[in-house]
């Protein structure tokens, strides 16, 4: 009885102490979950490095952190998302890093305030509030805010109000709101580049220190959307926190979404996307294609302004009217995108947004825009150089940049343009421009797109450079091709024959970049040879070529020869005196008549002699067989062939 009395014992002494262990390890670990899970500093406390705020659900951590990459100690206070990898939104102290892991941050003299052991202050809320009895929470927007305790928690300040590169869900877009990017991958100070909106033409900007590198269309664009998305009221419920659109040390405004499958960030969108995204690439006038290797280009009717720095492939300087008229002709571009106007007017019909720009001198440019809300026209006229301009976009528009007509199409024959490309003589779109010969080119007039017409296919032409008788066609390539093998290649593809007037050149240039969105194509370059004179069919044709009159060739066709001493230039394109320029098959026939007699007509004369002196040679021979020798057959014939009044021994 005494031995099962003792067991009986010793069994609930063993029990009281698991039941007392368990309650202590629960009292710690609600202790750990309640230290763990703080989302708030008071006036009574504080966390040092190595401590952090958790808010209420999770979402984001403020802490102390570190460059992992940085050789040096570096210690900022930051806010992130929780998931990894670590993902920062908000950085304190970007400009002025502690240098050791004694930073402390807490309220202090009534304002939030962090420093390190010997009590320097790195950063602190400028604002001081002695008489309040204040508190810091950490919320799951990722918001740090500073709240009045006892005055029903009034915002004092807040992180939203003062970001650093990142735009969370819940800020506000305004005219405050400034974005600066990193310097570096692993260094948050201040960086060259910042993200603000222009409230006087509501556009979103990103400046490199005061150079602008973006501008979103005015109220319009998918970066736009992007922001005025992120941006909710105080009230709403539907708070979204995988979200963000960072201003990136690379200069790109970019927008990341979390992919929960993923279980990472993923890159949505970014801006500006390409080179003809950058604000103004190819300067003022210049129009930007994406599609090609050359991505800039004059519009018809304008030259660089400096063209030593437009061949090197420097844009910026732009280009300039090559007539100082603007003239009452209308240049029409299709699917055509650039900086936004100042002012717009609602207008009843499209003719009277035409004679507005055309009764106002200082007009460059208008469109006709239709609302999608109402139906109603609105007359866009430029009166300033035209920026940012880009072609073949899809979300486009058709543009009329007043130009002579003159500075298009400089001969009657010439090809009007096709789009922003320029076809000059001889190259031809149609039965009645250009040389039928170089009958190769096809225009649309829907979209303003030239292409190069082969037995094989249709190609886009993306470059025309009249001066050097060049241009650039697109070609599709699976893989990257060595542009040594495309001029054979280039030729057979296009199947061009000898009889042609051109000719794939040596060179080529590849698209495979992340630049453009034709990555597989390779660009080719084209030549075509000088045309022979224009064709006619009356002198009133060749009034436009002067010295020439309208003939019939060797080959019973019709062309503007020219008169006499005056030959055929092929590349200038007219008739010069004492040139050396191209001949035609008629002019070398015409010409060269005279010089065929001179040379012909003596070598007839001496077989005619010959003939002659071996028929009388043979009859002598008949009648004195034997009696002459070699040398006297020589003389026979020496005595024939001499010339009349030549005396002979």
């Amino acid at each position: 009885m005494q031995e099962s009395h003792a067991v009986k014992k010793t069994m609930m002494i063993r029990t009281c102490r698991w039941s007392v262990g368990l309650h202590i390890l629960s009292v710690i670990l609600s202790s750990l979950h309640g230290c763990s899970a703080r989302d708030t500093i008071t006036m009574k406390s504080s966390i040092v490095d190595g401590q952090t705020l958790v808010s209420a659900e999770n979402s984001f951590e403020l802490g102390f952190f570190g460059p992992s990459r940085s050789s040096n100690v570096k210690r900022y206070v930051g806010i992130w998302y929780t998931s990894n990898p670590q993902t920062i939104v908000w950085v304190a102290n970007r400009a002025t890093p502690l240098s050791d892991k004694s930073g402390v941050l807490k309220i202090a003299d009534g304002c939030l305030k962090l420093s390190d052991k010997k009590g320097k202050v790195y950063w602190y809320k400028e604002r001081q509030y002695k008489r309040l009895n204040i508190m810091a929470k950490l919320n799951d927007t990722g918001n740090l805010i500073l709240y009045d305790v006892d005055g029903l928690k009034r915002k004092l300040w807040q992180s939203f109000e003062h970001p650093t590169d990142t735009f969370l869900f819940g800020m506000k877009n305004d005219e405050n709101l400034v974005l600066t990017s990193w310097t570096s991958e692993d260094d948050p100070a201040p960086g060259n580049f910042t993200f603000k909106q222009d409230p006087q033409a509501n556009r979103l900007v990103v400046m490199n220190r005061s150079i602008t590198c973006w501008r979103s269309w005015r109220e319009s664009g998918k970066m736009f959307e992007l922001v005025k998305s992120l941006t909710i009221k105080e009230d709403d419920t539907q708070v979204q926190k995988n979200e963000r659109i960072v201003m990136n040390f690379t200069g790109e405004l970019q927008y990341w979404k979390f992919d929960w499958g993923m279980k990472d960030w993923s890159l949505r969108w970014w801006e500006p996307k390409d080179r003809c995204s950058r604000y103004n690439y190819c300067g003022n006038f210049g129009s930007c294609n994406i599609n090609s290797t050359l991505p800039c280009k004059c519009l018809p009717g304008f030259k660089p302004k400096i063209s030593e720095k437009w061949n090197a492939g420097k844009f910026e300087d732009g280009c300039s009217r090559t007539s100082t008229s603007y003239g009452t002709d209308l240049l029409s571009l299709k699917r055509m995108k650039l900086e936004y106007p100042e002012t717009s007017y609602i207008i009843n019909n499209e003719e009277a947004c035409r004679e507005e720009c055309l009764k106002t001198s200082q007009c460059q440019a208008y469109t006709v825009n239709a609302s999608n809300t109402d139906r109603q026209l609105s007359c866009l006229t430029w009166t300033e150089e035209l920026k940012s301009i880009q072609e073949d976009q899809d979300d486009g528009y058709d543009l009329y940049v007043r130009v002579p007509v003159s500075d298009i199409a400089p001969t009657l024959r010439s090809c009007l343009t096709c789009g922003t490309n320029f076809v000059p003589y001889p190259l031809s779109t149609g039965p009645n421009y250009g040389d039928p010969v170089y009958y190769s080119f096809d225009c649309d007039m829907d979209t303003g797109q030239l292409s190069f017409m082969t037995p094989s296919g249709n190609y886009t032409v993306t470059h025309v450079d009249p001066t050097a008788s060049i241009f650039d066609i697109e070609m599709q390539a699976k893989e990257p091709v060595n542009c040594h093998a495309m001029h054979s290649l280039g030729s057979k593809i296009l199947q061009l024959n000898r009889s042609s007037p051109f000719n794939v050149t040596s060179s080529c240039s590849s698209n495979f970049t992340n630049d453009s969105p034709l990555k597989s194509t390779i660009e080719v370059k084209i030549t075509w040879k000088p045309p022979l004179e224009p064709t006619c069919n009356s002198s009133a044709d060749c009034k436009e070529w002067p010295h020439s009159t309208c003939n019939i060739t060797g080959t019973g066709q019709k062309r503007c020869l020219c008169n006499s001493a005056f030959r055929w230039d092929g590349l200038g394109l007219t008739c010069t005196p004492g040139a050396t320029g191209q001949l035609t098959d008629s002019f070398n026939k015409s010409k060269t008549l005279p010089l065929f007699l001179i040379v012909s007509l003596p070598i007839a004369m001496a077989l005619l002699c010959a003939i002659l002196s071996i028929s009388l040679w043979r009859t002598k021979m008949v009648k004195k067989r034997g009696k002459c020798g070699l040398w006297s057959i020589f003389y026979s014939i020496h005595i024939q062939c001499l010339p009349p009044n030549t005396v002979s021994f």
